[in-house]
Order: C-alpha cells, then structure tokens, then sequence
C-alpha cells in the first residue's frame, strides 16, 4: 500500500461551521489568547484552515511553549511548581514537568467546587431501559472522598494497584477517582471477558484490591459472573480485598466487602499530590504476539492531553453532556470519563448497542440530551444498513457532533450521518490508540468537514506520514508516525524494566521516532485519511483484543491443532473475521465443532469477537522463527499478490500461503458474480 486514491485539491466540504460557531469554539480563544501570551502566531482574518494549520505548526515546532500554555488556559493546580516544561524531548522517556506535583482526581472533580453546579449531574447512567439515572457533582465527590479514605483505611498507598472488573456504570467512575484521589493505579476490564484474558492482564500488576459485579444485563438478559470472579480472586494471590457490587442484586460473597458500605459516609476528598509522571492507570494492548502489554500513562500526561482534547478538540464545557459508547476494557471509556475535567456532564451507557433494535444509541442520545455523540464507524453502518432514520424519529436537537473511531468512518457513513441525523452536523471521525490513550488525529471545530476524511492531526501531535526509508509523504499512503513527544505517551510497560517491549513496540522502525501501526495519508489540504492497521490486530466495534487471546482458548479444544484468526476492514465499512482451524487427526469440522469453538470464544474471550466464519485449513504457515504469520495472510485476504504480501524466504511453508491466496480469490469472485 504506497499510493493513495488522487481527489481533487479543493473539493466541496460535506459541512463547515458558520463564523459563530467558530467564533464562540473554545479553540478559537485559546488561539488569540496563546497569540497575546504564549508566542502563537496571530490568527488571519477568513481563514480558519490557514488559522488552524498555523497553530498547529506552532504546537509542534514550539512544544514547551504549547503545552505551557495549556496548562496555564486550563489553570491546572500545580501543588508544587515544574522546573521547566520539557526537560528531556527523546522517544522514549522524554521527561515533561519535572518538580511538579498535582492529583487527576482534583481537576475531574473541580466542578462539584462550585455551588452553582453541585446539583447539577455529573453523571447519567442508562441502562437498556434508557431511562437515564443522575449522580450530580456533590454526590460524585462525597462518594470519592469516601471510597478514597476506606481505600486508604485498606492500606492502599501510592502506587499499589486497584482492579475493576465492572461495566460502564457510575461506581466504575467513583473507583477510578478514588483511587486517582489516593495516588494508586487504576486498571479494569468489562465483564464480558473471559477469566482468562481478565488474568492475562491483572496478573501482570499484581492488583492488592478488586472491585467487581455480580453480573451485567445485555441484549435483554442478565449474565451471571459470579463463577469467572470466583476465579479472579484464587487466581490473583495479591488481593487484600474484593469490593462487591450488587448489580444483579445478590450478596457479597464470603470475605468480600459491600459497595454501599465504603460509599455511604459524606466524606470531604483528600487528593494524594504525586508527581506528574506517576502513573495514572494501566491501560492493555491486545496480546496479538502474546501477553497483552501493560501500559502504564501518568497522572500529568493524561492531564493536559484530555484537557487539550475535550476542551480544545471536542469543544465541550459546562453545557455539554458527553455519550460514547463503550465499555471499561476500551480506552475509549478512559476517554469518556476526561469529560469531567471539562466540567461536562458524561453519559453511561451499560448495555448493549442494539437494544432493543438498532436505533437505541439514538434514542439513548435523545433521552439524556447530548451534544457530543460517540460511537462506532461499525454502528453507524449498521443503522445505515438497517434503514435507520434518526433525525426523523427522534428529537436530536441538542447533538452538535457525532463522533466516531474504532475503525475509520467510510465515505457512505459522513454522507448517512449528514442526510440522515442533521445536515447542519459536525462529523468527527478520530483516530488514535491505547498506547496514548488519546487522538493522533480527528476532530476540530473550527474545521471543515471533508467526505471520508478526519479534520486534522492534533495540536501538539507532530503527525506524519512516512515511506519505509523515513521520508515524510503529501497525498500518498505512508507509516503514521509521530516525530515529537506526547505527554500521554507511556511512561513505561508494566514489568519491563529496560525498557525493551516499549521500545520494540514503536521505535524499532524509526528510531526516536513513534510508529504506530497504522496506514495514513496526510493530503495536501491537512487532512487526514486512515487505511486500516498496518498490523495485525483485531479491532471489532472499537474492542481491540489480540489473536493470542484466541488462540489460547480455541486451542484449548481437542479437535484443533493449531488455527489463525484474521480481521479485515471491508470498504464498505464492514468488518470481517474468519478463524482457520487446523484439525487434529480424525476430527471433523461439522456444526458442532463450530458451534463449541464460537461458544469457547464467547466465553473465554469476547462476545463480540467470535468469527465469522469457521474455515477448515491444511495447516497455518509460521516465520522461520515459529511465529504464526497473520499480517501477510491478512494482506492476501485483501488481495496483495502473494508475492507482494509475504517475502518467501521467511515462511517455513509457502505452500500452505496459496490456499489462503485461493480463498481470497473466491471470495473476490464470489463477491464479483
């Protein structure tokens, strides 16, 4: 993949904002008041993209001065002051604010100070009834200084480790912010995983308490997951409590400690003040050659990037409530609940996306108000499949922005959302990735929007497209890469102390230069268009999860000797993902077979990451070294010639290469008839 589709340089937008909306855009402020302050270049009367491309250039060329001003316009507390801003610029370990001291906590919960909004909601919590719950910013705060101070009262200090194995529900937030309150370090998965990949990840940190549910309610049943936490707390010996949250309403089990018992006392929070490099949470890569990785971001980093992002990017403030959909086992969740730090209300959504039909995340956006709508390239497809029309059957007055990420938004999406939502619609497509828990590129408000097309690289974010030898690539499709430190980069992978894995994971291409993983094209204009990964993870509906995850469970299976598990992103905007078993001698790949290795994978894995379809093989092709090879497989899949998707001197067998060639090309055929 080295060229990109040409378009014409100045094409008509699909939508650009009017010159109030530009005018009144938390960007647009900042921009003149870093100009009078902060050395930013003035803005040019009429030209918003010559504006923006100018503040941007000046973010990346001028990175302390950027980030310095960030964090003056959104009056981060600093409890002790930083020496200077960036210290040190090298990838990996560039060292950012050193001296100072702050707390997340803090600043999420800001707006609780003010009495103004102390009744106001904090949170809006939505079941598959979609009648929306409040907890309001008092609540939130006195619920975290009293989970904060039992959490203490437990032993936990600075730096221990707290585990949520919990949906999107509000006591996921309180745990997160209690345990930012007390300095220790959050990590969670959704319910919906197996024990399995659960342990995989909390294991690694070694987590001293656990706060887990009895179960969760999607697509209209309860899901009992009392067993799976049974085994969570034998298998992870480190526990020193287990905190139960009755969401089916059943007991705490024996030894463990009820919710309502560590959150009903008003207690006034205490905020531990770290320093700006301590960690935060650890987020979870998917474990496609392994474990997952276990990436560790700091309490500063995220700080200033989900300020810059929800208050610059997103545009949100007081009067926004703030709906993405999904589940604490996606950064995605992380990023939700940043919207606090904007003093936005936050929906939570805990159930599942198509419940009762495909319409309910609009209908969830027209009962909690929103303004800012998140969700899935994959959903919007679907209601566009689906024949959904939410601007005719719900009242979307107050959505101002639909954003989407998990997959880029196809062409026919932005044209849906437009004709089908409102034509007056700021469409936000993004892109980023765990390993920054944040956005490399995507939206901004004062940006036209442009069919198929995310709005902008990031401010601060010095995003590139570059060939295999470093060059940097205008209107062709390239490596992204990102050639300057951000603040949210990781401080480091859990269990890594040389820094190893971190290293081989983005600098091993371009040393001192982060490779992502993903296909881009920069146009001309400033755009951005993104292909797909260049690697080999599974993403489905925004859940990034590893083919090792897989692997592990199906392999489990008597009748399988080996198999391979590939996600293509079809242009459509579709997504599919077939499993190829390698039978064991005897074995018969009949209905039963499938339908045990699909129920393996619901339960071990992910619902939302049982295939597609099942495909016998004749085996699966290795690197000389063992390793299974999935991205040259993946490329055929896509129809790259086998001799330009694989080079033949690294596979143990080319030949079993050619049967994936011949499925490719019946399915190519197929398709075409």
């Amino acid at each position: 993949m080295t060229t990109a589709p040409q378009s014409d340089p100045q094409p008509e937008p699909l939508w650009q904002p009017g010159p109030d909306r530009i005018a009144g855009a938390q960007l647009t402020r900042f921009h003149d008041w870093a100009a009078a302050h902060h050395g930013a270049p003035a803005r040019t009367a009429g030209d918003p993209g010559a504006d923006y491309a100018a503040l941007h250039h000046w973010s990346v060329t001028e990175l302390s001065r950027f980030w310095q001003a960030v964090a003056a316009w959104f009056d981060v507390r600093f409890d002790t002051p930083y020496e200077t801003v960036l210290a040190d610029p090298a990838m990996p370990g560039a060292r950012w604010f050193p001296g100072a001291t702050l707390n997340y906590a803090e600043h999420a919960l800001r707006a609780a100070e003010d009495p103004a909004r102390a009744d106001a909601p904090a949170l809006l919590h939505v079941d598959e009834t979609h009648d929306p719950a409040p907890v309001t910013w008092a609540e939130l705060r006195a619920q975290v200084g009293a989970l904060a101070a039992e959490l203490r009262r437990l032993g936990v200090h600075p730096g221990d480790r707290v585990s949520g194995y919990v949906p999107n529900v509000p006591q996921a937030v309180v745990a997160l912010l209690a345990t930012a309150a007390v300095g220790a370090v959050w990590t969670s998965c959704a319910p919906d995983f197996g024990a399995r990949s659960v342990l995989d990840r909390f294991q690694q940190v070694e987590p001293v308490v656990l706060f887990t549910v009895d179960g969760y309610r999607y697509g209209g049943k309860e899901h009992d997951r009392r067993e799976t936490v049974a085994e969570l707390r034998r298998e992870l010996p480190t526990l020193r409590a287990v905190v139960h949250i009755p969401l089916l309403g059943t007991p705490a089990p024996e030894g463990a400690l009820e919710w309502s018992d560590l959150t009903s006392a008003a207690t006034e929070p205490v905020f531990e003040q770290v320093p700006f490099d301590h960690p935060l949470w650890v987020l979870y890569s998917s474990g496609t050659t392994g474990l997952p990785k276990a990436i560790v971001q700091s309490q500063g980093g995220i700080l200033l990037e989900h300020l810059k992002q929800t208050g610059l990017h997103c545009d949100l403030g007081p009067d926004d409530r703030f709906f993405w959909y999904t589940s604490t086992g996606w950064m995605m969740w992380n990023f939700l609940v940043a919207g606090l730090l904007a003093g936005s209300t936050i929906v939570l959504y805990d159930g599942s996306p198509g419940h009762p039909d495909t319409a309910a995340q609009w209908r969830i956006a027209e009962r909690t108000g929103t303004t800012l709508f998140g969700t899935s390239a994959a959903y919007v497809m679907a209601c566009r499949k689906a024949g959904v029309h939410p601007g005719r059957d719900f009242d979307l007055t107050s959505v101002k922005c639909v954003a989407t990420t998990g997959s880029p938004l196809p062409p026919d999406g932005f044209r849906w959302l437009h004709d089908e939502v409102a034509a007056d619609l700021w469409i936000a497509s993004v892109s980023g990735g765990t390993d920054v828990c944040s956005c490399f590129a995507g939206a901004a408000p004062t940006l036209p929007v442009h069919i198929g097309e995310l709005q902008a690289p990031c401010l601060g974010t010095d995003l590139q497209a570059w060939d295999p030898h470093g060059k940097p690539l205008t209107d062709e499709v390239g490596e992204l890469v990102v050639t300057n430190p951000m603040p949210s980069m990781p401080i480091h992978f859990w269990n890594d102390p040389e820094g190893t894995r971190y290293h081989e994971s983005y600098f091993d291409t371009y040393p001192g230069v982060w490779r992502h993983g993903d296909w881009i094209t920069r146009t001309a204009r400033g755009t951005v268009v993104i292909h797909g990964r260049s690697d080999s993870t599974l993403n489905r509906q925004g859940v990034r999860m590893g083919s090792a995850d897989i692997y592990e469970a199906v392999e489990r299976l008597p009748e399988i000797r080996e198999s391979l598990v590939i996600g293509l992103e079809l242009p459509d905007g579709g997504y599919w993902m077939p499993l190829f078993v390698h039978l064991a001698p005897g074995a018969t790949l009949d209905d039963a077979l499938r339908d045990r290795i699909k129920r393996t994978i619901r339960a071990q894995c992910s619902p939302r990451h049982v295939p597609d379809e099942i495909i016998e093989a004749p085996g699966v092709p290795h690197t000389l070294t063992g390793k299974r090879i999935e991205v040259p497989v993946k490329r055929l899949l896509q129809g790259t010639p086998l001799e330009k998707a694989v080079n033949p001197g690294s596979v143990d067998n080319l030949e079993l290469l050619r049967f994936y060639e011949r499925i490719a090309a019946e399915r190519a055929a197929a398709e075409g008839a």
